[in-house]
């Protein structure tokens, strides 16, 4: 596909996920990755992975790792990344400290940017008496006024600073795709440090060189960013880089519309993963969390998301995390899944003490597959699949009928079955070999106890699912057990 460009801008349509792996891949930053994604590959652009990792102190490689294959498993691919390298690389914002030492030596030079030496003890009583004023704190410009000479002075002698960015007063105005015009004062931000020093830049200044150099078109992020953009543009300013789109997500809310966190669920998509969430409904229900498609259709491939994906689509407020969706939703897909790809699915959760025979899983997988929500809900469901249920004999009465009569009825059922050649145990010839005693005798009379004593439980699946899985040795055997309790 040829490269698709912007109208409005003239540039070609690329934008970028940049996590910090500083932490596991959490639950926002992959909805934000997929907008990103649906966007990119709707409007035939590119999608960039860059790594930000120049917190030196909390970024790992085992975190980077959890982030890529996070984003692998919901079927993202980047077309420029650290793995995969391009055109505007390095990708990792840890191998591109000399161009940001550049970018910074020249608003240095230029006297856009200057040595600031103030203390934080100094800092800390310049904001508390803005406080106390009732104005935003922001910096007085105690050290805006000195010398290149007076700063070159001090930083020989030792003196610890920081660069701060000029910023002259005036509005800072930007149009976001999602919210229209937002506009600030710059007085309301102040000279702001953009680097610690010439090797240690920090985020609104090395997100927007990144930007550039990467020739990143649309920025799209987390409203929890809005603040750091007036800080950007004016960096942008300073350089004489031009003005990305910008498009600013809604948050991800609890259901009493707090901001999602730990305390409704847990947020990294590790825990989902291991609770059994399939990718493709994770997707399908991360899309639909401050978007909506053009009809009410809920359940959406990737191909339908992407077709129908629209920056203009997406909500202003909170979108709310509903569990009961996602449940749905991952129900709706298990259901969809061939039974040997649901198989492959499950046997990560499959505990090693069950007899693990392909051919049975499938079996159980076909008779548990429209009851399960999650992949996990398997473990618990189908146990009794795998070995012999332990449970109490008045289990097998049906609304308190008498015990020899229980114990007639499964002889009764257990000669038919006895009987039958085991090519009879699918569901609909063993509902025809044994409908007719269920009629005669009463359908609870026959068919609880029968099914009771197959999965020891009070709510199963029926007897005529649960025998074909179970093949007619196991059936006969878990019968004359039964009768053997009463």
């Amino acid at each position: 596909m040829e490269p698709q460009i912007d109208i409005q801008t003239g540039q070609e349509i690329r934008v970028r996920i940049a996590p910090s792996p500083t932490g596991l891949l959490h639950f926002g930053t992959a909805r934000t990755a997929l907008f990103n994604w649906l966007f990119a590959r709707h409007m035939g652009g590119k999608f960039i992975l860059r790594i930000e990792d120049t917190d030196i102190e909390r970024s790992t490689k085992e975190f980077e790792e959890d982030i890529v294959t996070g984003l692998r498993w919901l079927g993202f691919d980047w077309d420029e990344g650290p793995d995969k390298g391009g055109p505007f690389g390095p990708y990792r914002q840890s191998e591109r400290l000399d161009i940001y030492a550049h970018y910074l030596q020249q608003l240095l030079d230029e006297d856009k940017a200057y040595h600031c030496f103030c203390t934080k003890e100094q800092l800390d009583v310049d904001r508390q008496a803005m406080q106390t004023q009732g104005t935003t704190p922001i910096y007085v410009g105690r050290c805006s006024a000195l010398t290149k000479e007076e700063q070159v002075q001090r930083i020989t002698a030792g003196e610890a600073s920081v660069i701060r960015l000029r910023v002259s007063e005036g509005v800072i105005e930007f149009h976001d795709i999602i919210r229209d015009v937002v506009t600030v004062q710059s007085a309301l931000i102040g000279d702001i440090i953009i680097a610690r020093s010439l090797d240690l830049p920090l985020y609104n200044f090395a997100v927007v060189v990144d930007d550039y150099e990467m020739k990143i078109s649309h920025v799209i992020r987390g409203e929890d960013h809005i603040s750091n953009t007036p800080k950007q543009i004016v960096v942008q300013r300073a350089l004489g880089f031009a003005t990305p789109e910008y498009a600013h997500l809604p948050l991800i809310l609890a259901p009493d519309r707090s901001k999602l966190s730990k305390r409704y669920i847990e947020t990294s998509l590790n825990d989902f993963k291991a609770q059994g969430y399939l990718p493709e409904s994770l997707v399908n229900f991360m899309a639909f969390i401050g978007w909506h498609p053009t009809d009410d259709k809920d359940v959406m491939a990737r191909e339908e998301l992407i077709a129908e994906f629209d920056l203009e689509r997406v909500q202003k407020g909170g979108g709310v995390f509903n569990l009961e969706k996602l449940e749905w939703l991952n129900a709706q897909y298990i259901k969809r899944l061939p039974v040997g790809i649901l198989v492959d699915e499950l046997m990560p959760f499959i505990p090693q003490e069950w007899n693990t025979q392909r051919a049975l899983l499938e079996r159980v997988a076909i008779v548990e597959q429209d009851r399960l929500k999650r992949l996990t809900d398997f473990v618990e469901s189908a146990a009794f699949f795998f070995a012999l249920p332990d449970y109490e004999a008045d289990l097998l009465a049906w609304k308190g009928a008498d015990v020899s009569m229980t114990k007639g009825h499964l002889r009764a059922v257990l000669d038919i079955l006895r009987n039958a050649p085991e090519s009879q145990f699918t569901k609909d010839a063993l509902e025809t070999l044994l409908m007719p005693l269920a009629e005669e005798k009463g359908r609870g009379d026959i068919l609880w106890p029968l099914r009771a004593c197959l999965s020891g439980k009070k709510a199963s699946p029926g007897p005529f699912e649960i025998m074909p899985a179970l093949g007619k040795s196991e059936v006969i055997h878990r019968i004359e057990v039964a009768i053997e309790k009463l």
